[in-house]
C-alpha cells in the first residue's frame, strides 16, 4: 500500500524516489474499506513555499470534505451524492429584478460552482452570476465588553435564463382574526359579571 505523502507534517511521508521538482502523481490508498482517489504532490521547500502552502492551507480548509470510494467493475454504482457546500436562498432586501434571485453561499464557493451547483443539481438555467463579501457584524460585546465580529459571508445574485422569474414565498402569511366563539366567550362574561350574593363588592375581590 502507498503512502500518503499529501500530510501536513512536511516531507516526512515523501518517498525517495520523488525529486524536488514538482510531480503530480495518482496513487490509490485504502480507506473505509475500499480504494479512494488521492494525490501525490512532491515539491521542496517549507508549508509557505509555492503549492505545497497552497495545499497545505487548502488541506486546512477542507478537512471536512466527503470522500467517497472509486467505482469498480461489478460493484455497487455510488448513487449518493452529497455536496461539500450549502448554499441558502434569502429574502432579498431590496428590490429586486423578478428574473434575479439571491443566495447566502460560503466564502470558498464561486460564480462558476455556484453555476454548476443550479445547472447540474437542480437544472435551473442560469444566465449570469455575480457575488459580493458580506463582512459580519462587530457591534455585539461580550461581558469583558470585547467585540464578537460574526463570520463574513457571501452573497450571490443568479439571474435565471430564458425568461424565467422567481418570486419568494409568503411563508408566514398574516391571518386574519376569527370571530370568537360564543362558547369560549361565555366563561369570560360570568367573570366580569357582578355576583349577586355578594352586591356593591367588585369581582376582583372575590376569590
Amino acid at each position: 500500500m502507498a503512502r500518503n505523502v499529501l500530510s501536513p507534517r512536511g516531507q516526512q511521508g515523501w518517498p525517495p524516489s520523488l525529486s524536488r521538482k514538482h510531480v503530480f502523481s495518482e496513487h490509490v490508498t485504502h480507506w473505509m474499506g475500499g480504494p479512494v482517489l488521492s494525490i501525490n504532490v512532491g515539491l521542496g521547500g517549507s508549508h509557505g513555499d509555492g503549492i505545497w502552502g497552497a495545499l497545505h492551507t487548502a488541506g486546512e480548509r477542507t478537512s471536512g470534505i466527503a470522500w467517497y470510494p472509486l467505482y469498480q467493475l461489478g460493484g455497487p454504482q455510488l448513487r449518493v451524492f452529497r455536496t461539500n457546500f450549502f448554499i441558502q436562498l434569502v429574502r432579498p432586501g431590496t428590490a429586486q429584478p423578478e428574473d434575479t434571485v439571491q443566495f447566502r453561499i460560503p466564502m470558498e464557493m464561486t460564480r462558476v460552482d455556484l453555476r454548476n451547483y443550479l445547472e447540474q443539481i437542480y437544472n435551473v438555467p442560469v444566465a449570469a452570476v455575480r457575488t459580493r463579501v458580506q463582512h459580519g457584524s462587530n457591534r455585539r460585546r461580550d461581558h469583558k465588553s470585547v467585540r464578537i465580529k460574526k463570520p463574513d459571508y457571501k452573497v450571490a445574485y443568479v439571474q435565471l435564463a430564458h425568461g424565467q422569474t422567481f418570486t419568494f414565498p409568503d411563508l408566514f402569511p398574516e391571518k386574519d382574526p376569527s370571530p370568537a366563539d360564543p362558547l369560549e366567550e361565555e366563561p369570560q362574561l360570568q367573570r366580569q359579571s357582578s355576583d349577586p350574593r355578594c352586591p356593591g363588592i367588585p369581582s376582583w375581590f372575590g376569590l
